[in-house]
């Protein structure tokens, strides 16, 4: 359960939100999506208030997610995972988009998701969202059970899209490396609430 949560992400910020397991943080990004409902305060997306919008209607206005373990659909080619994006979001991409920034998808598109590696179908779950053109990326512990190579390249792969396409990301992640690899600030959650934010660049400090 989160409680009393206060959180501002601006336009084209990369911010990562850290604790230990169990304090609320995918339960946070599970409420912005609306995949959990709000019992009180206030949801405001875009400048406006979604806070009783459906989830649906959420991810159309912008706001994209990828849970912690992927969520892909692993009875499915690369290709119809990557379709399912289409029906979400504003607008959508063309496939060559995502294969622009995978790869390897393009030389799996035929093969079922679930016959996938963990990093590539990480890579599937993120392309998957980025088919609908988000505005808001919610990404829960992407390095989760993923190589230190593939780590890196999602690392990478945020900067990009932050810089070149302005896309603003809430960053649930333990990792420090990847944190530091891109993200402008920090949110400290614990018991369910937010109890510290700085500058990404503190984590470095001795």
């Amino acid at each position: 359960m989160v409680r009393g949560v206060s959180l501002d992400i601006a336009k084209g910020e990369i911010v990562a939100l850290i604790g230990r397991n169990g304090v609320g943080k995918s339960t946070l990004a599970k409420s912005v999506i609306g995949l959990l409902p709000v019992l009180a305060g206030t949801i405001r997306f875009d400048g406006a208030d979604i806070t009783r919008r459906s989830a649906a209607e959420r991810a159309r206005q912008g706001i994209g997610y990828v849970p912690q373990g992927r969520g892909i659909f692993g009875d499915m080619s690369v290709e119809d995972n990557l379709r399912m994006g289409e029906r979400v979001g504003p607008t959508s991409r063309p496939f060559d988009y995502v294969y622009g920034l995978f790869p390897i998808l393009k030389e799996r598109r035929k093969q079922l998701g679930g016959t996938l590696s963990g990093g590539q179908q990480q890579m599937l779950s993120i392309g998957r969202v980025l088919m609908g053109s988000p505005k808001l990326l919610l990404l829960d512990e992407p390095s989760d059970g993923i190589q230190p190579n593939i780590v890196e390249a999602i690392g990478e792969l945020c900067t990009k899209l932050n810089k070149e396409f302005g896309l603003t990301i809430m960053l649930i992640e333990q990792n420090l490396d990847l944190i530091l690899s891109c993200a402008n600030r920090c949110a400290v959650m614990e018991r369910g609430t937010i109890v510290d934010l700085f500058s990404a660049a503190a984590l470095e400090d001795p």
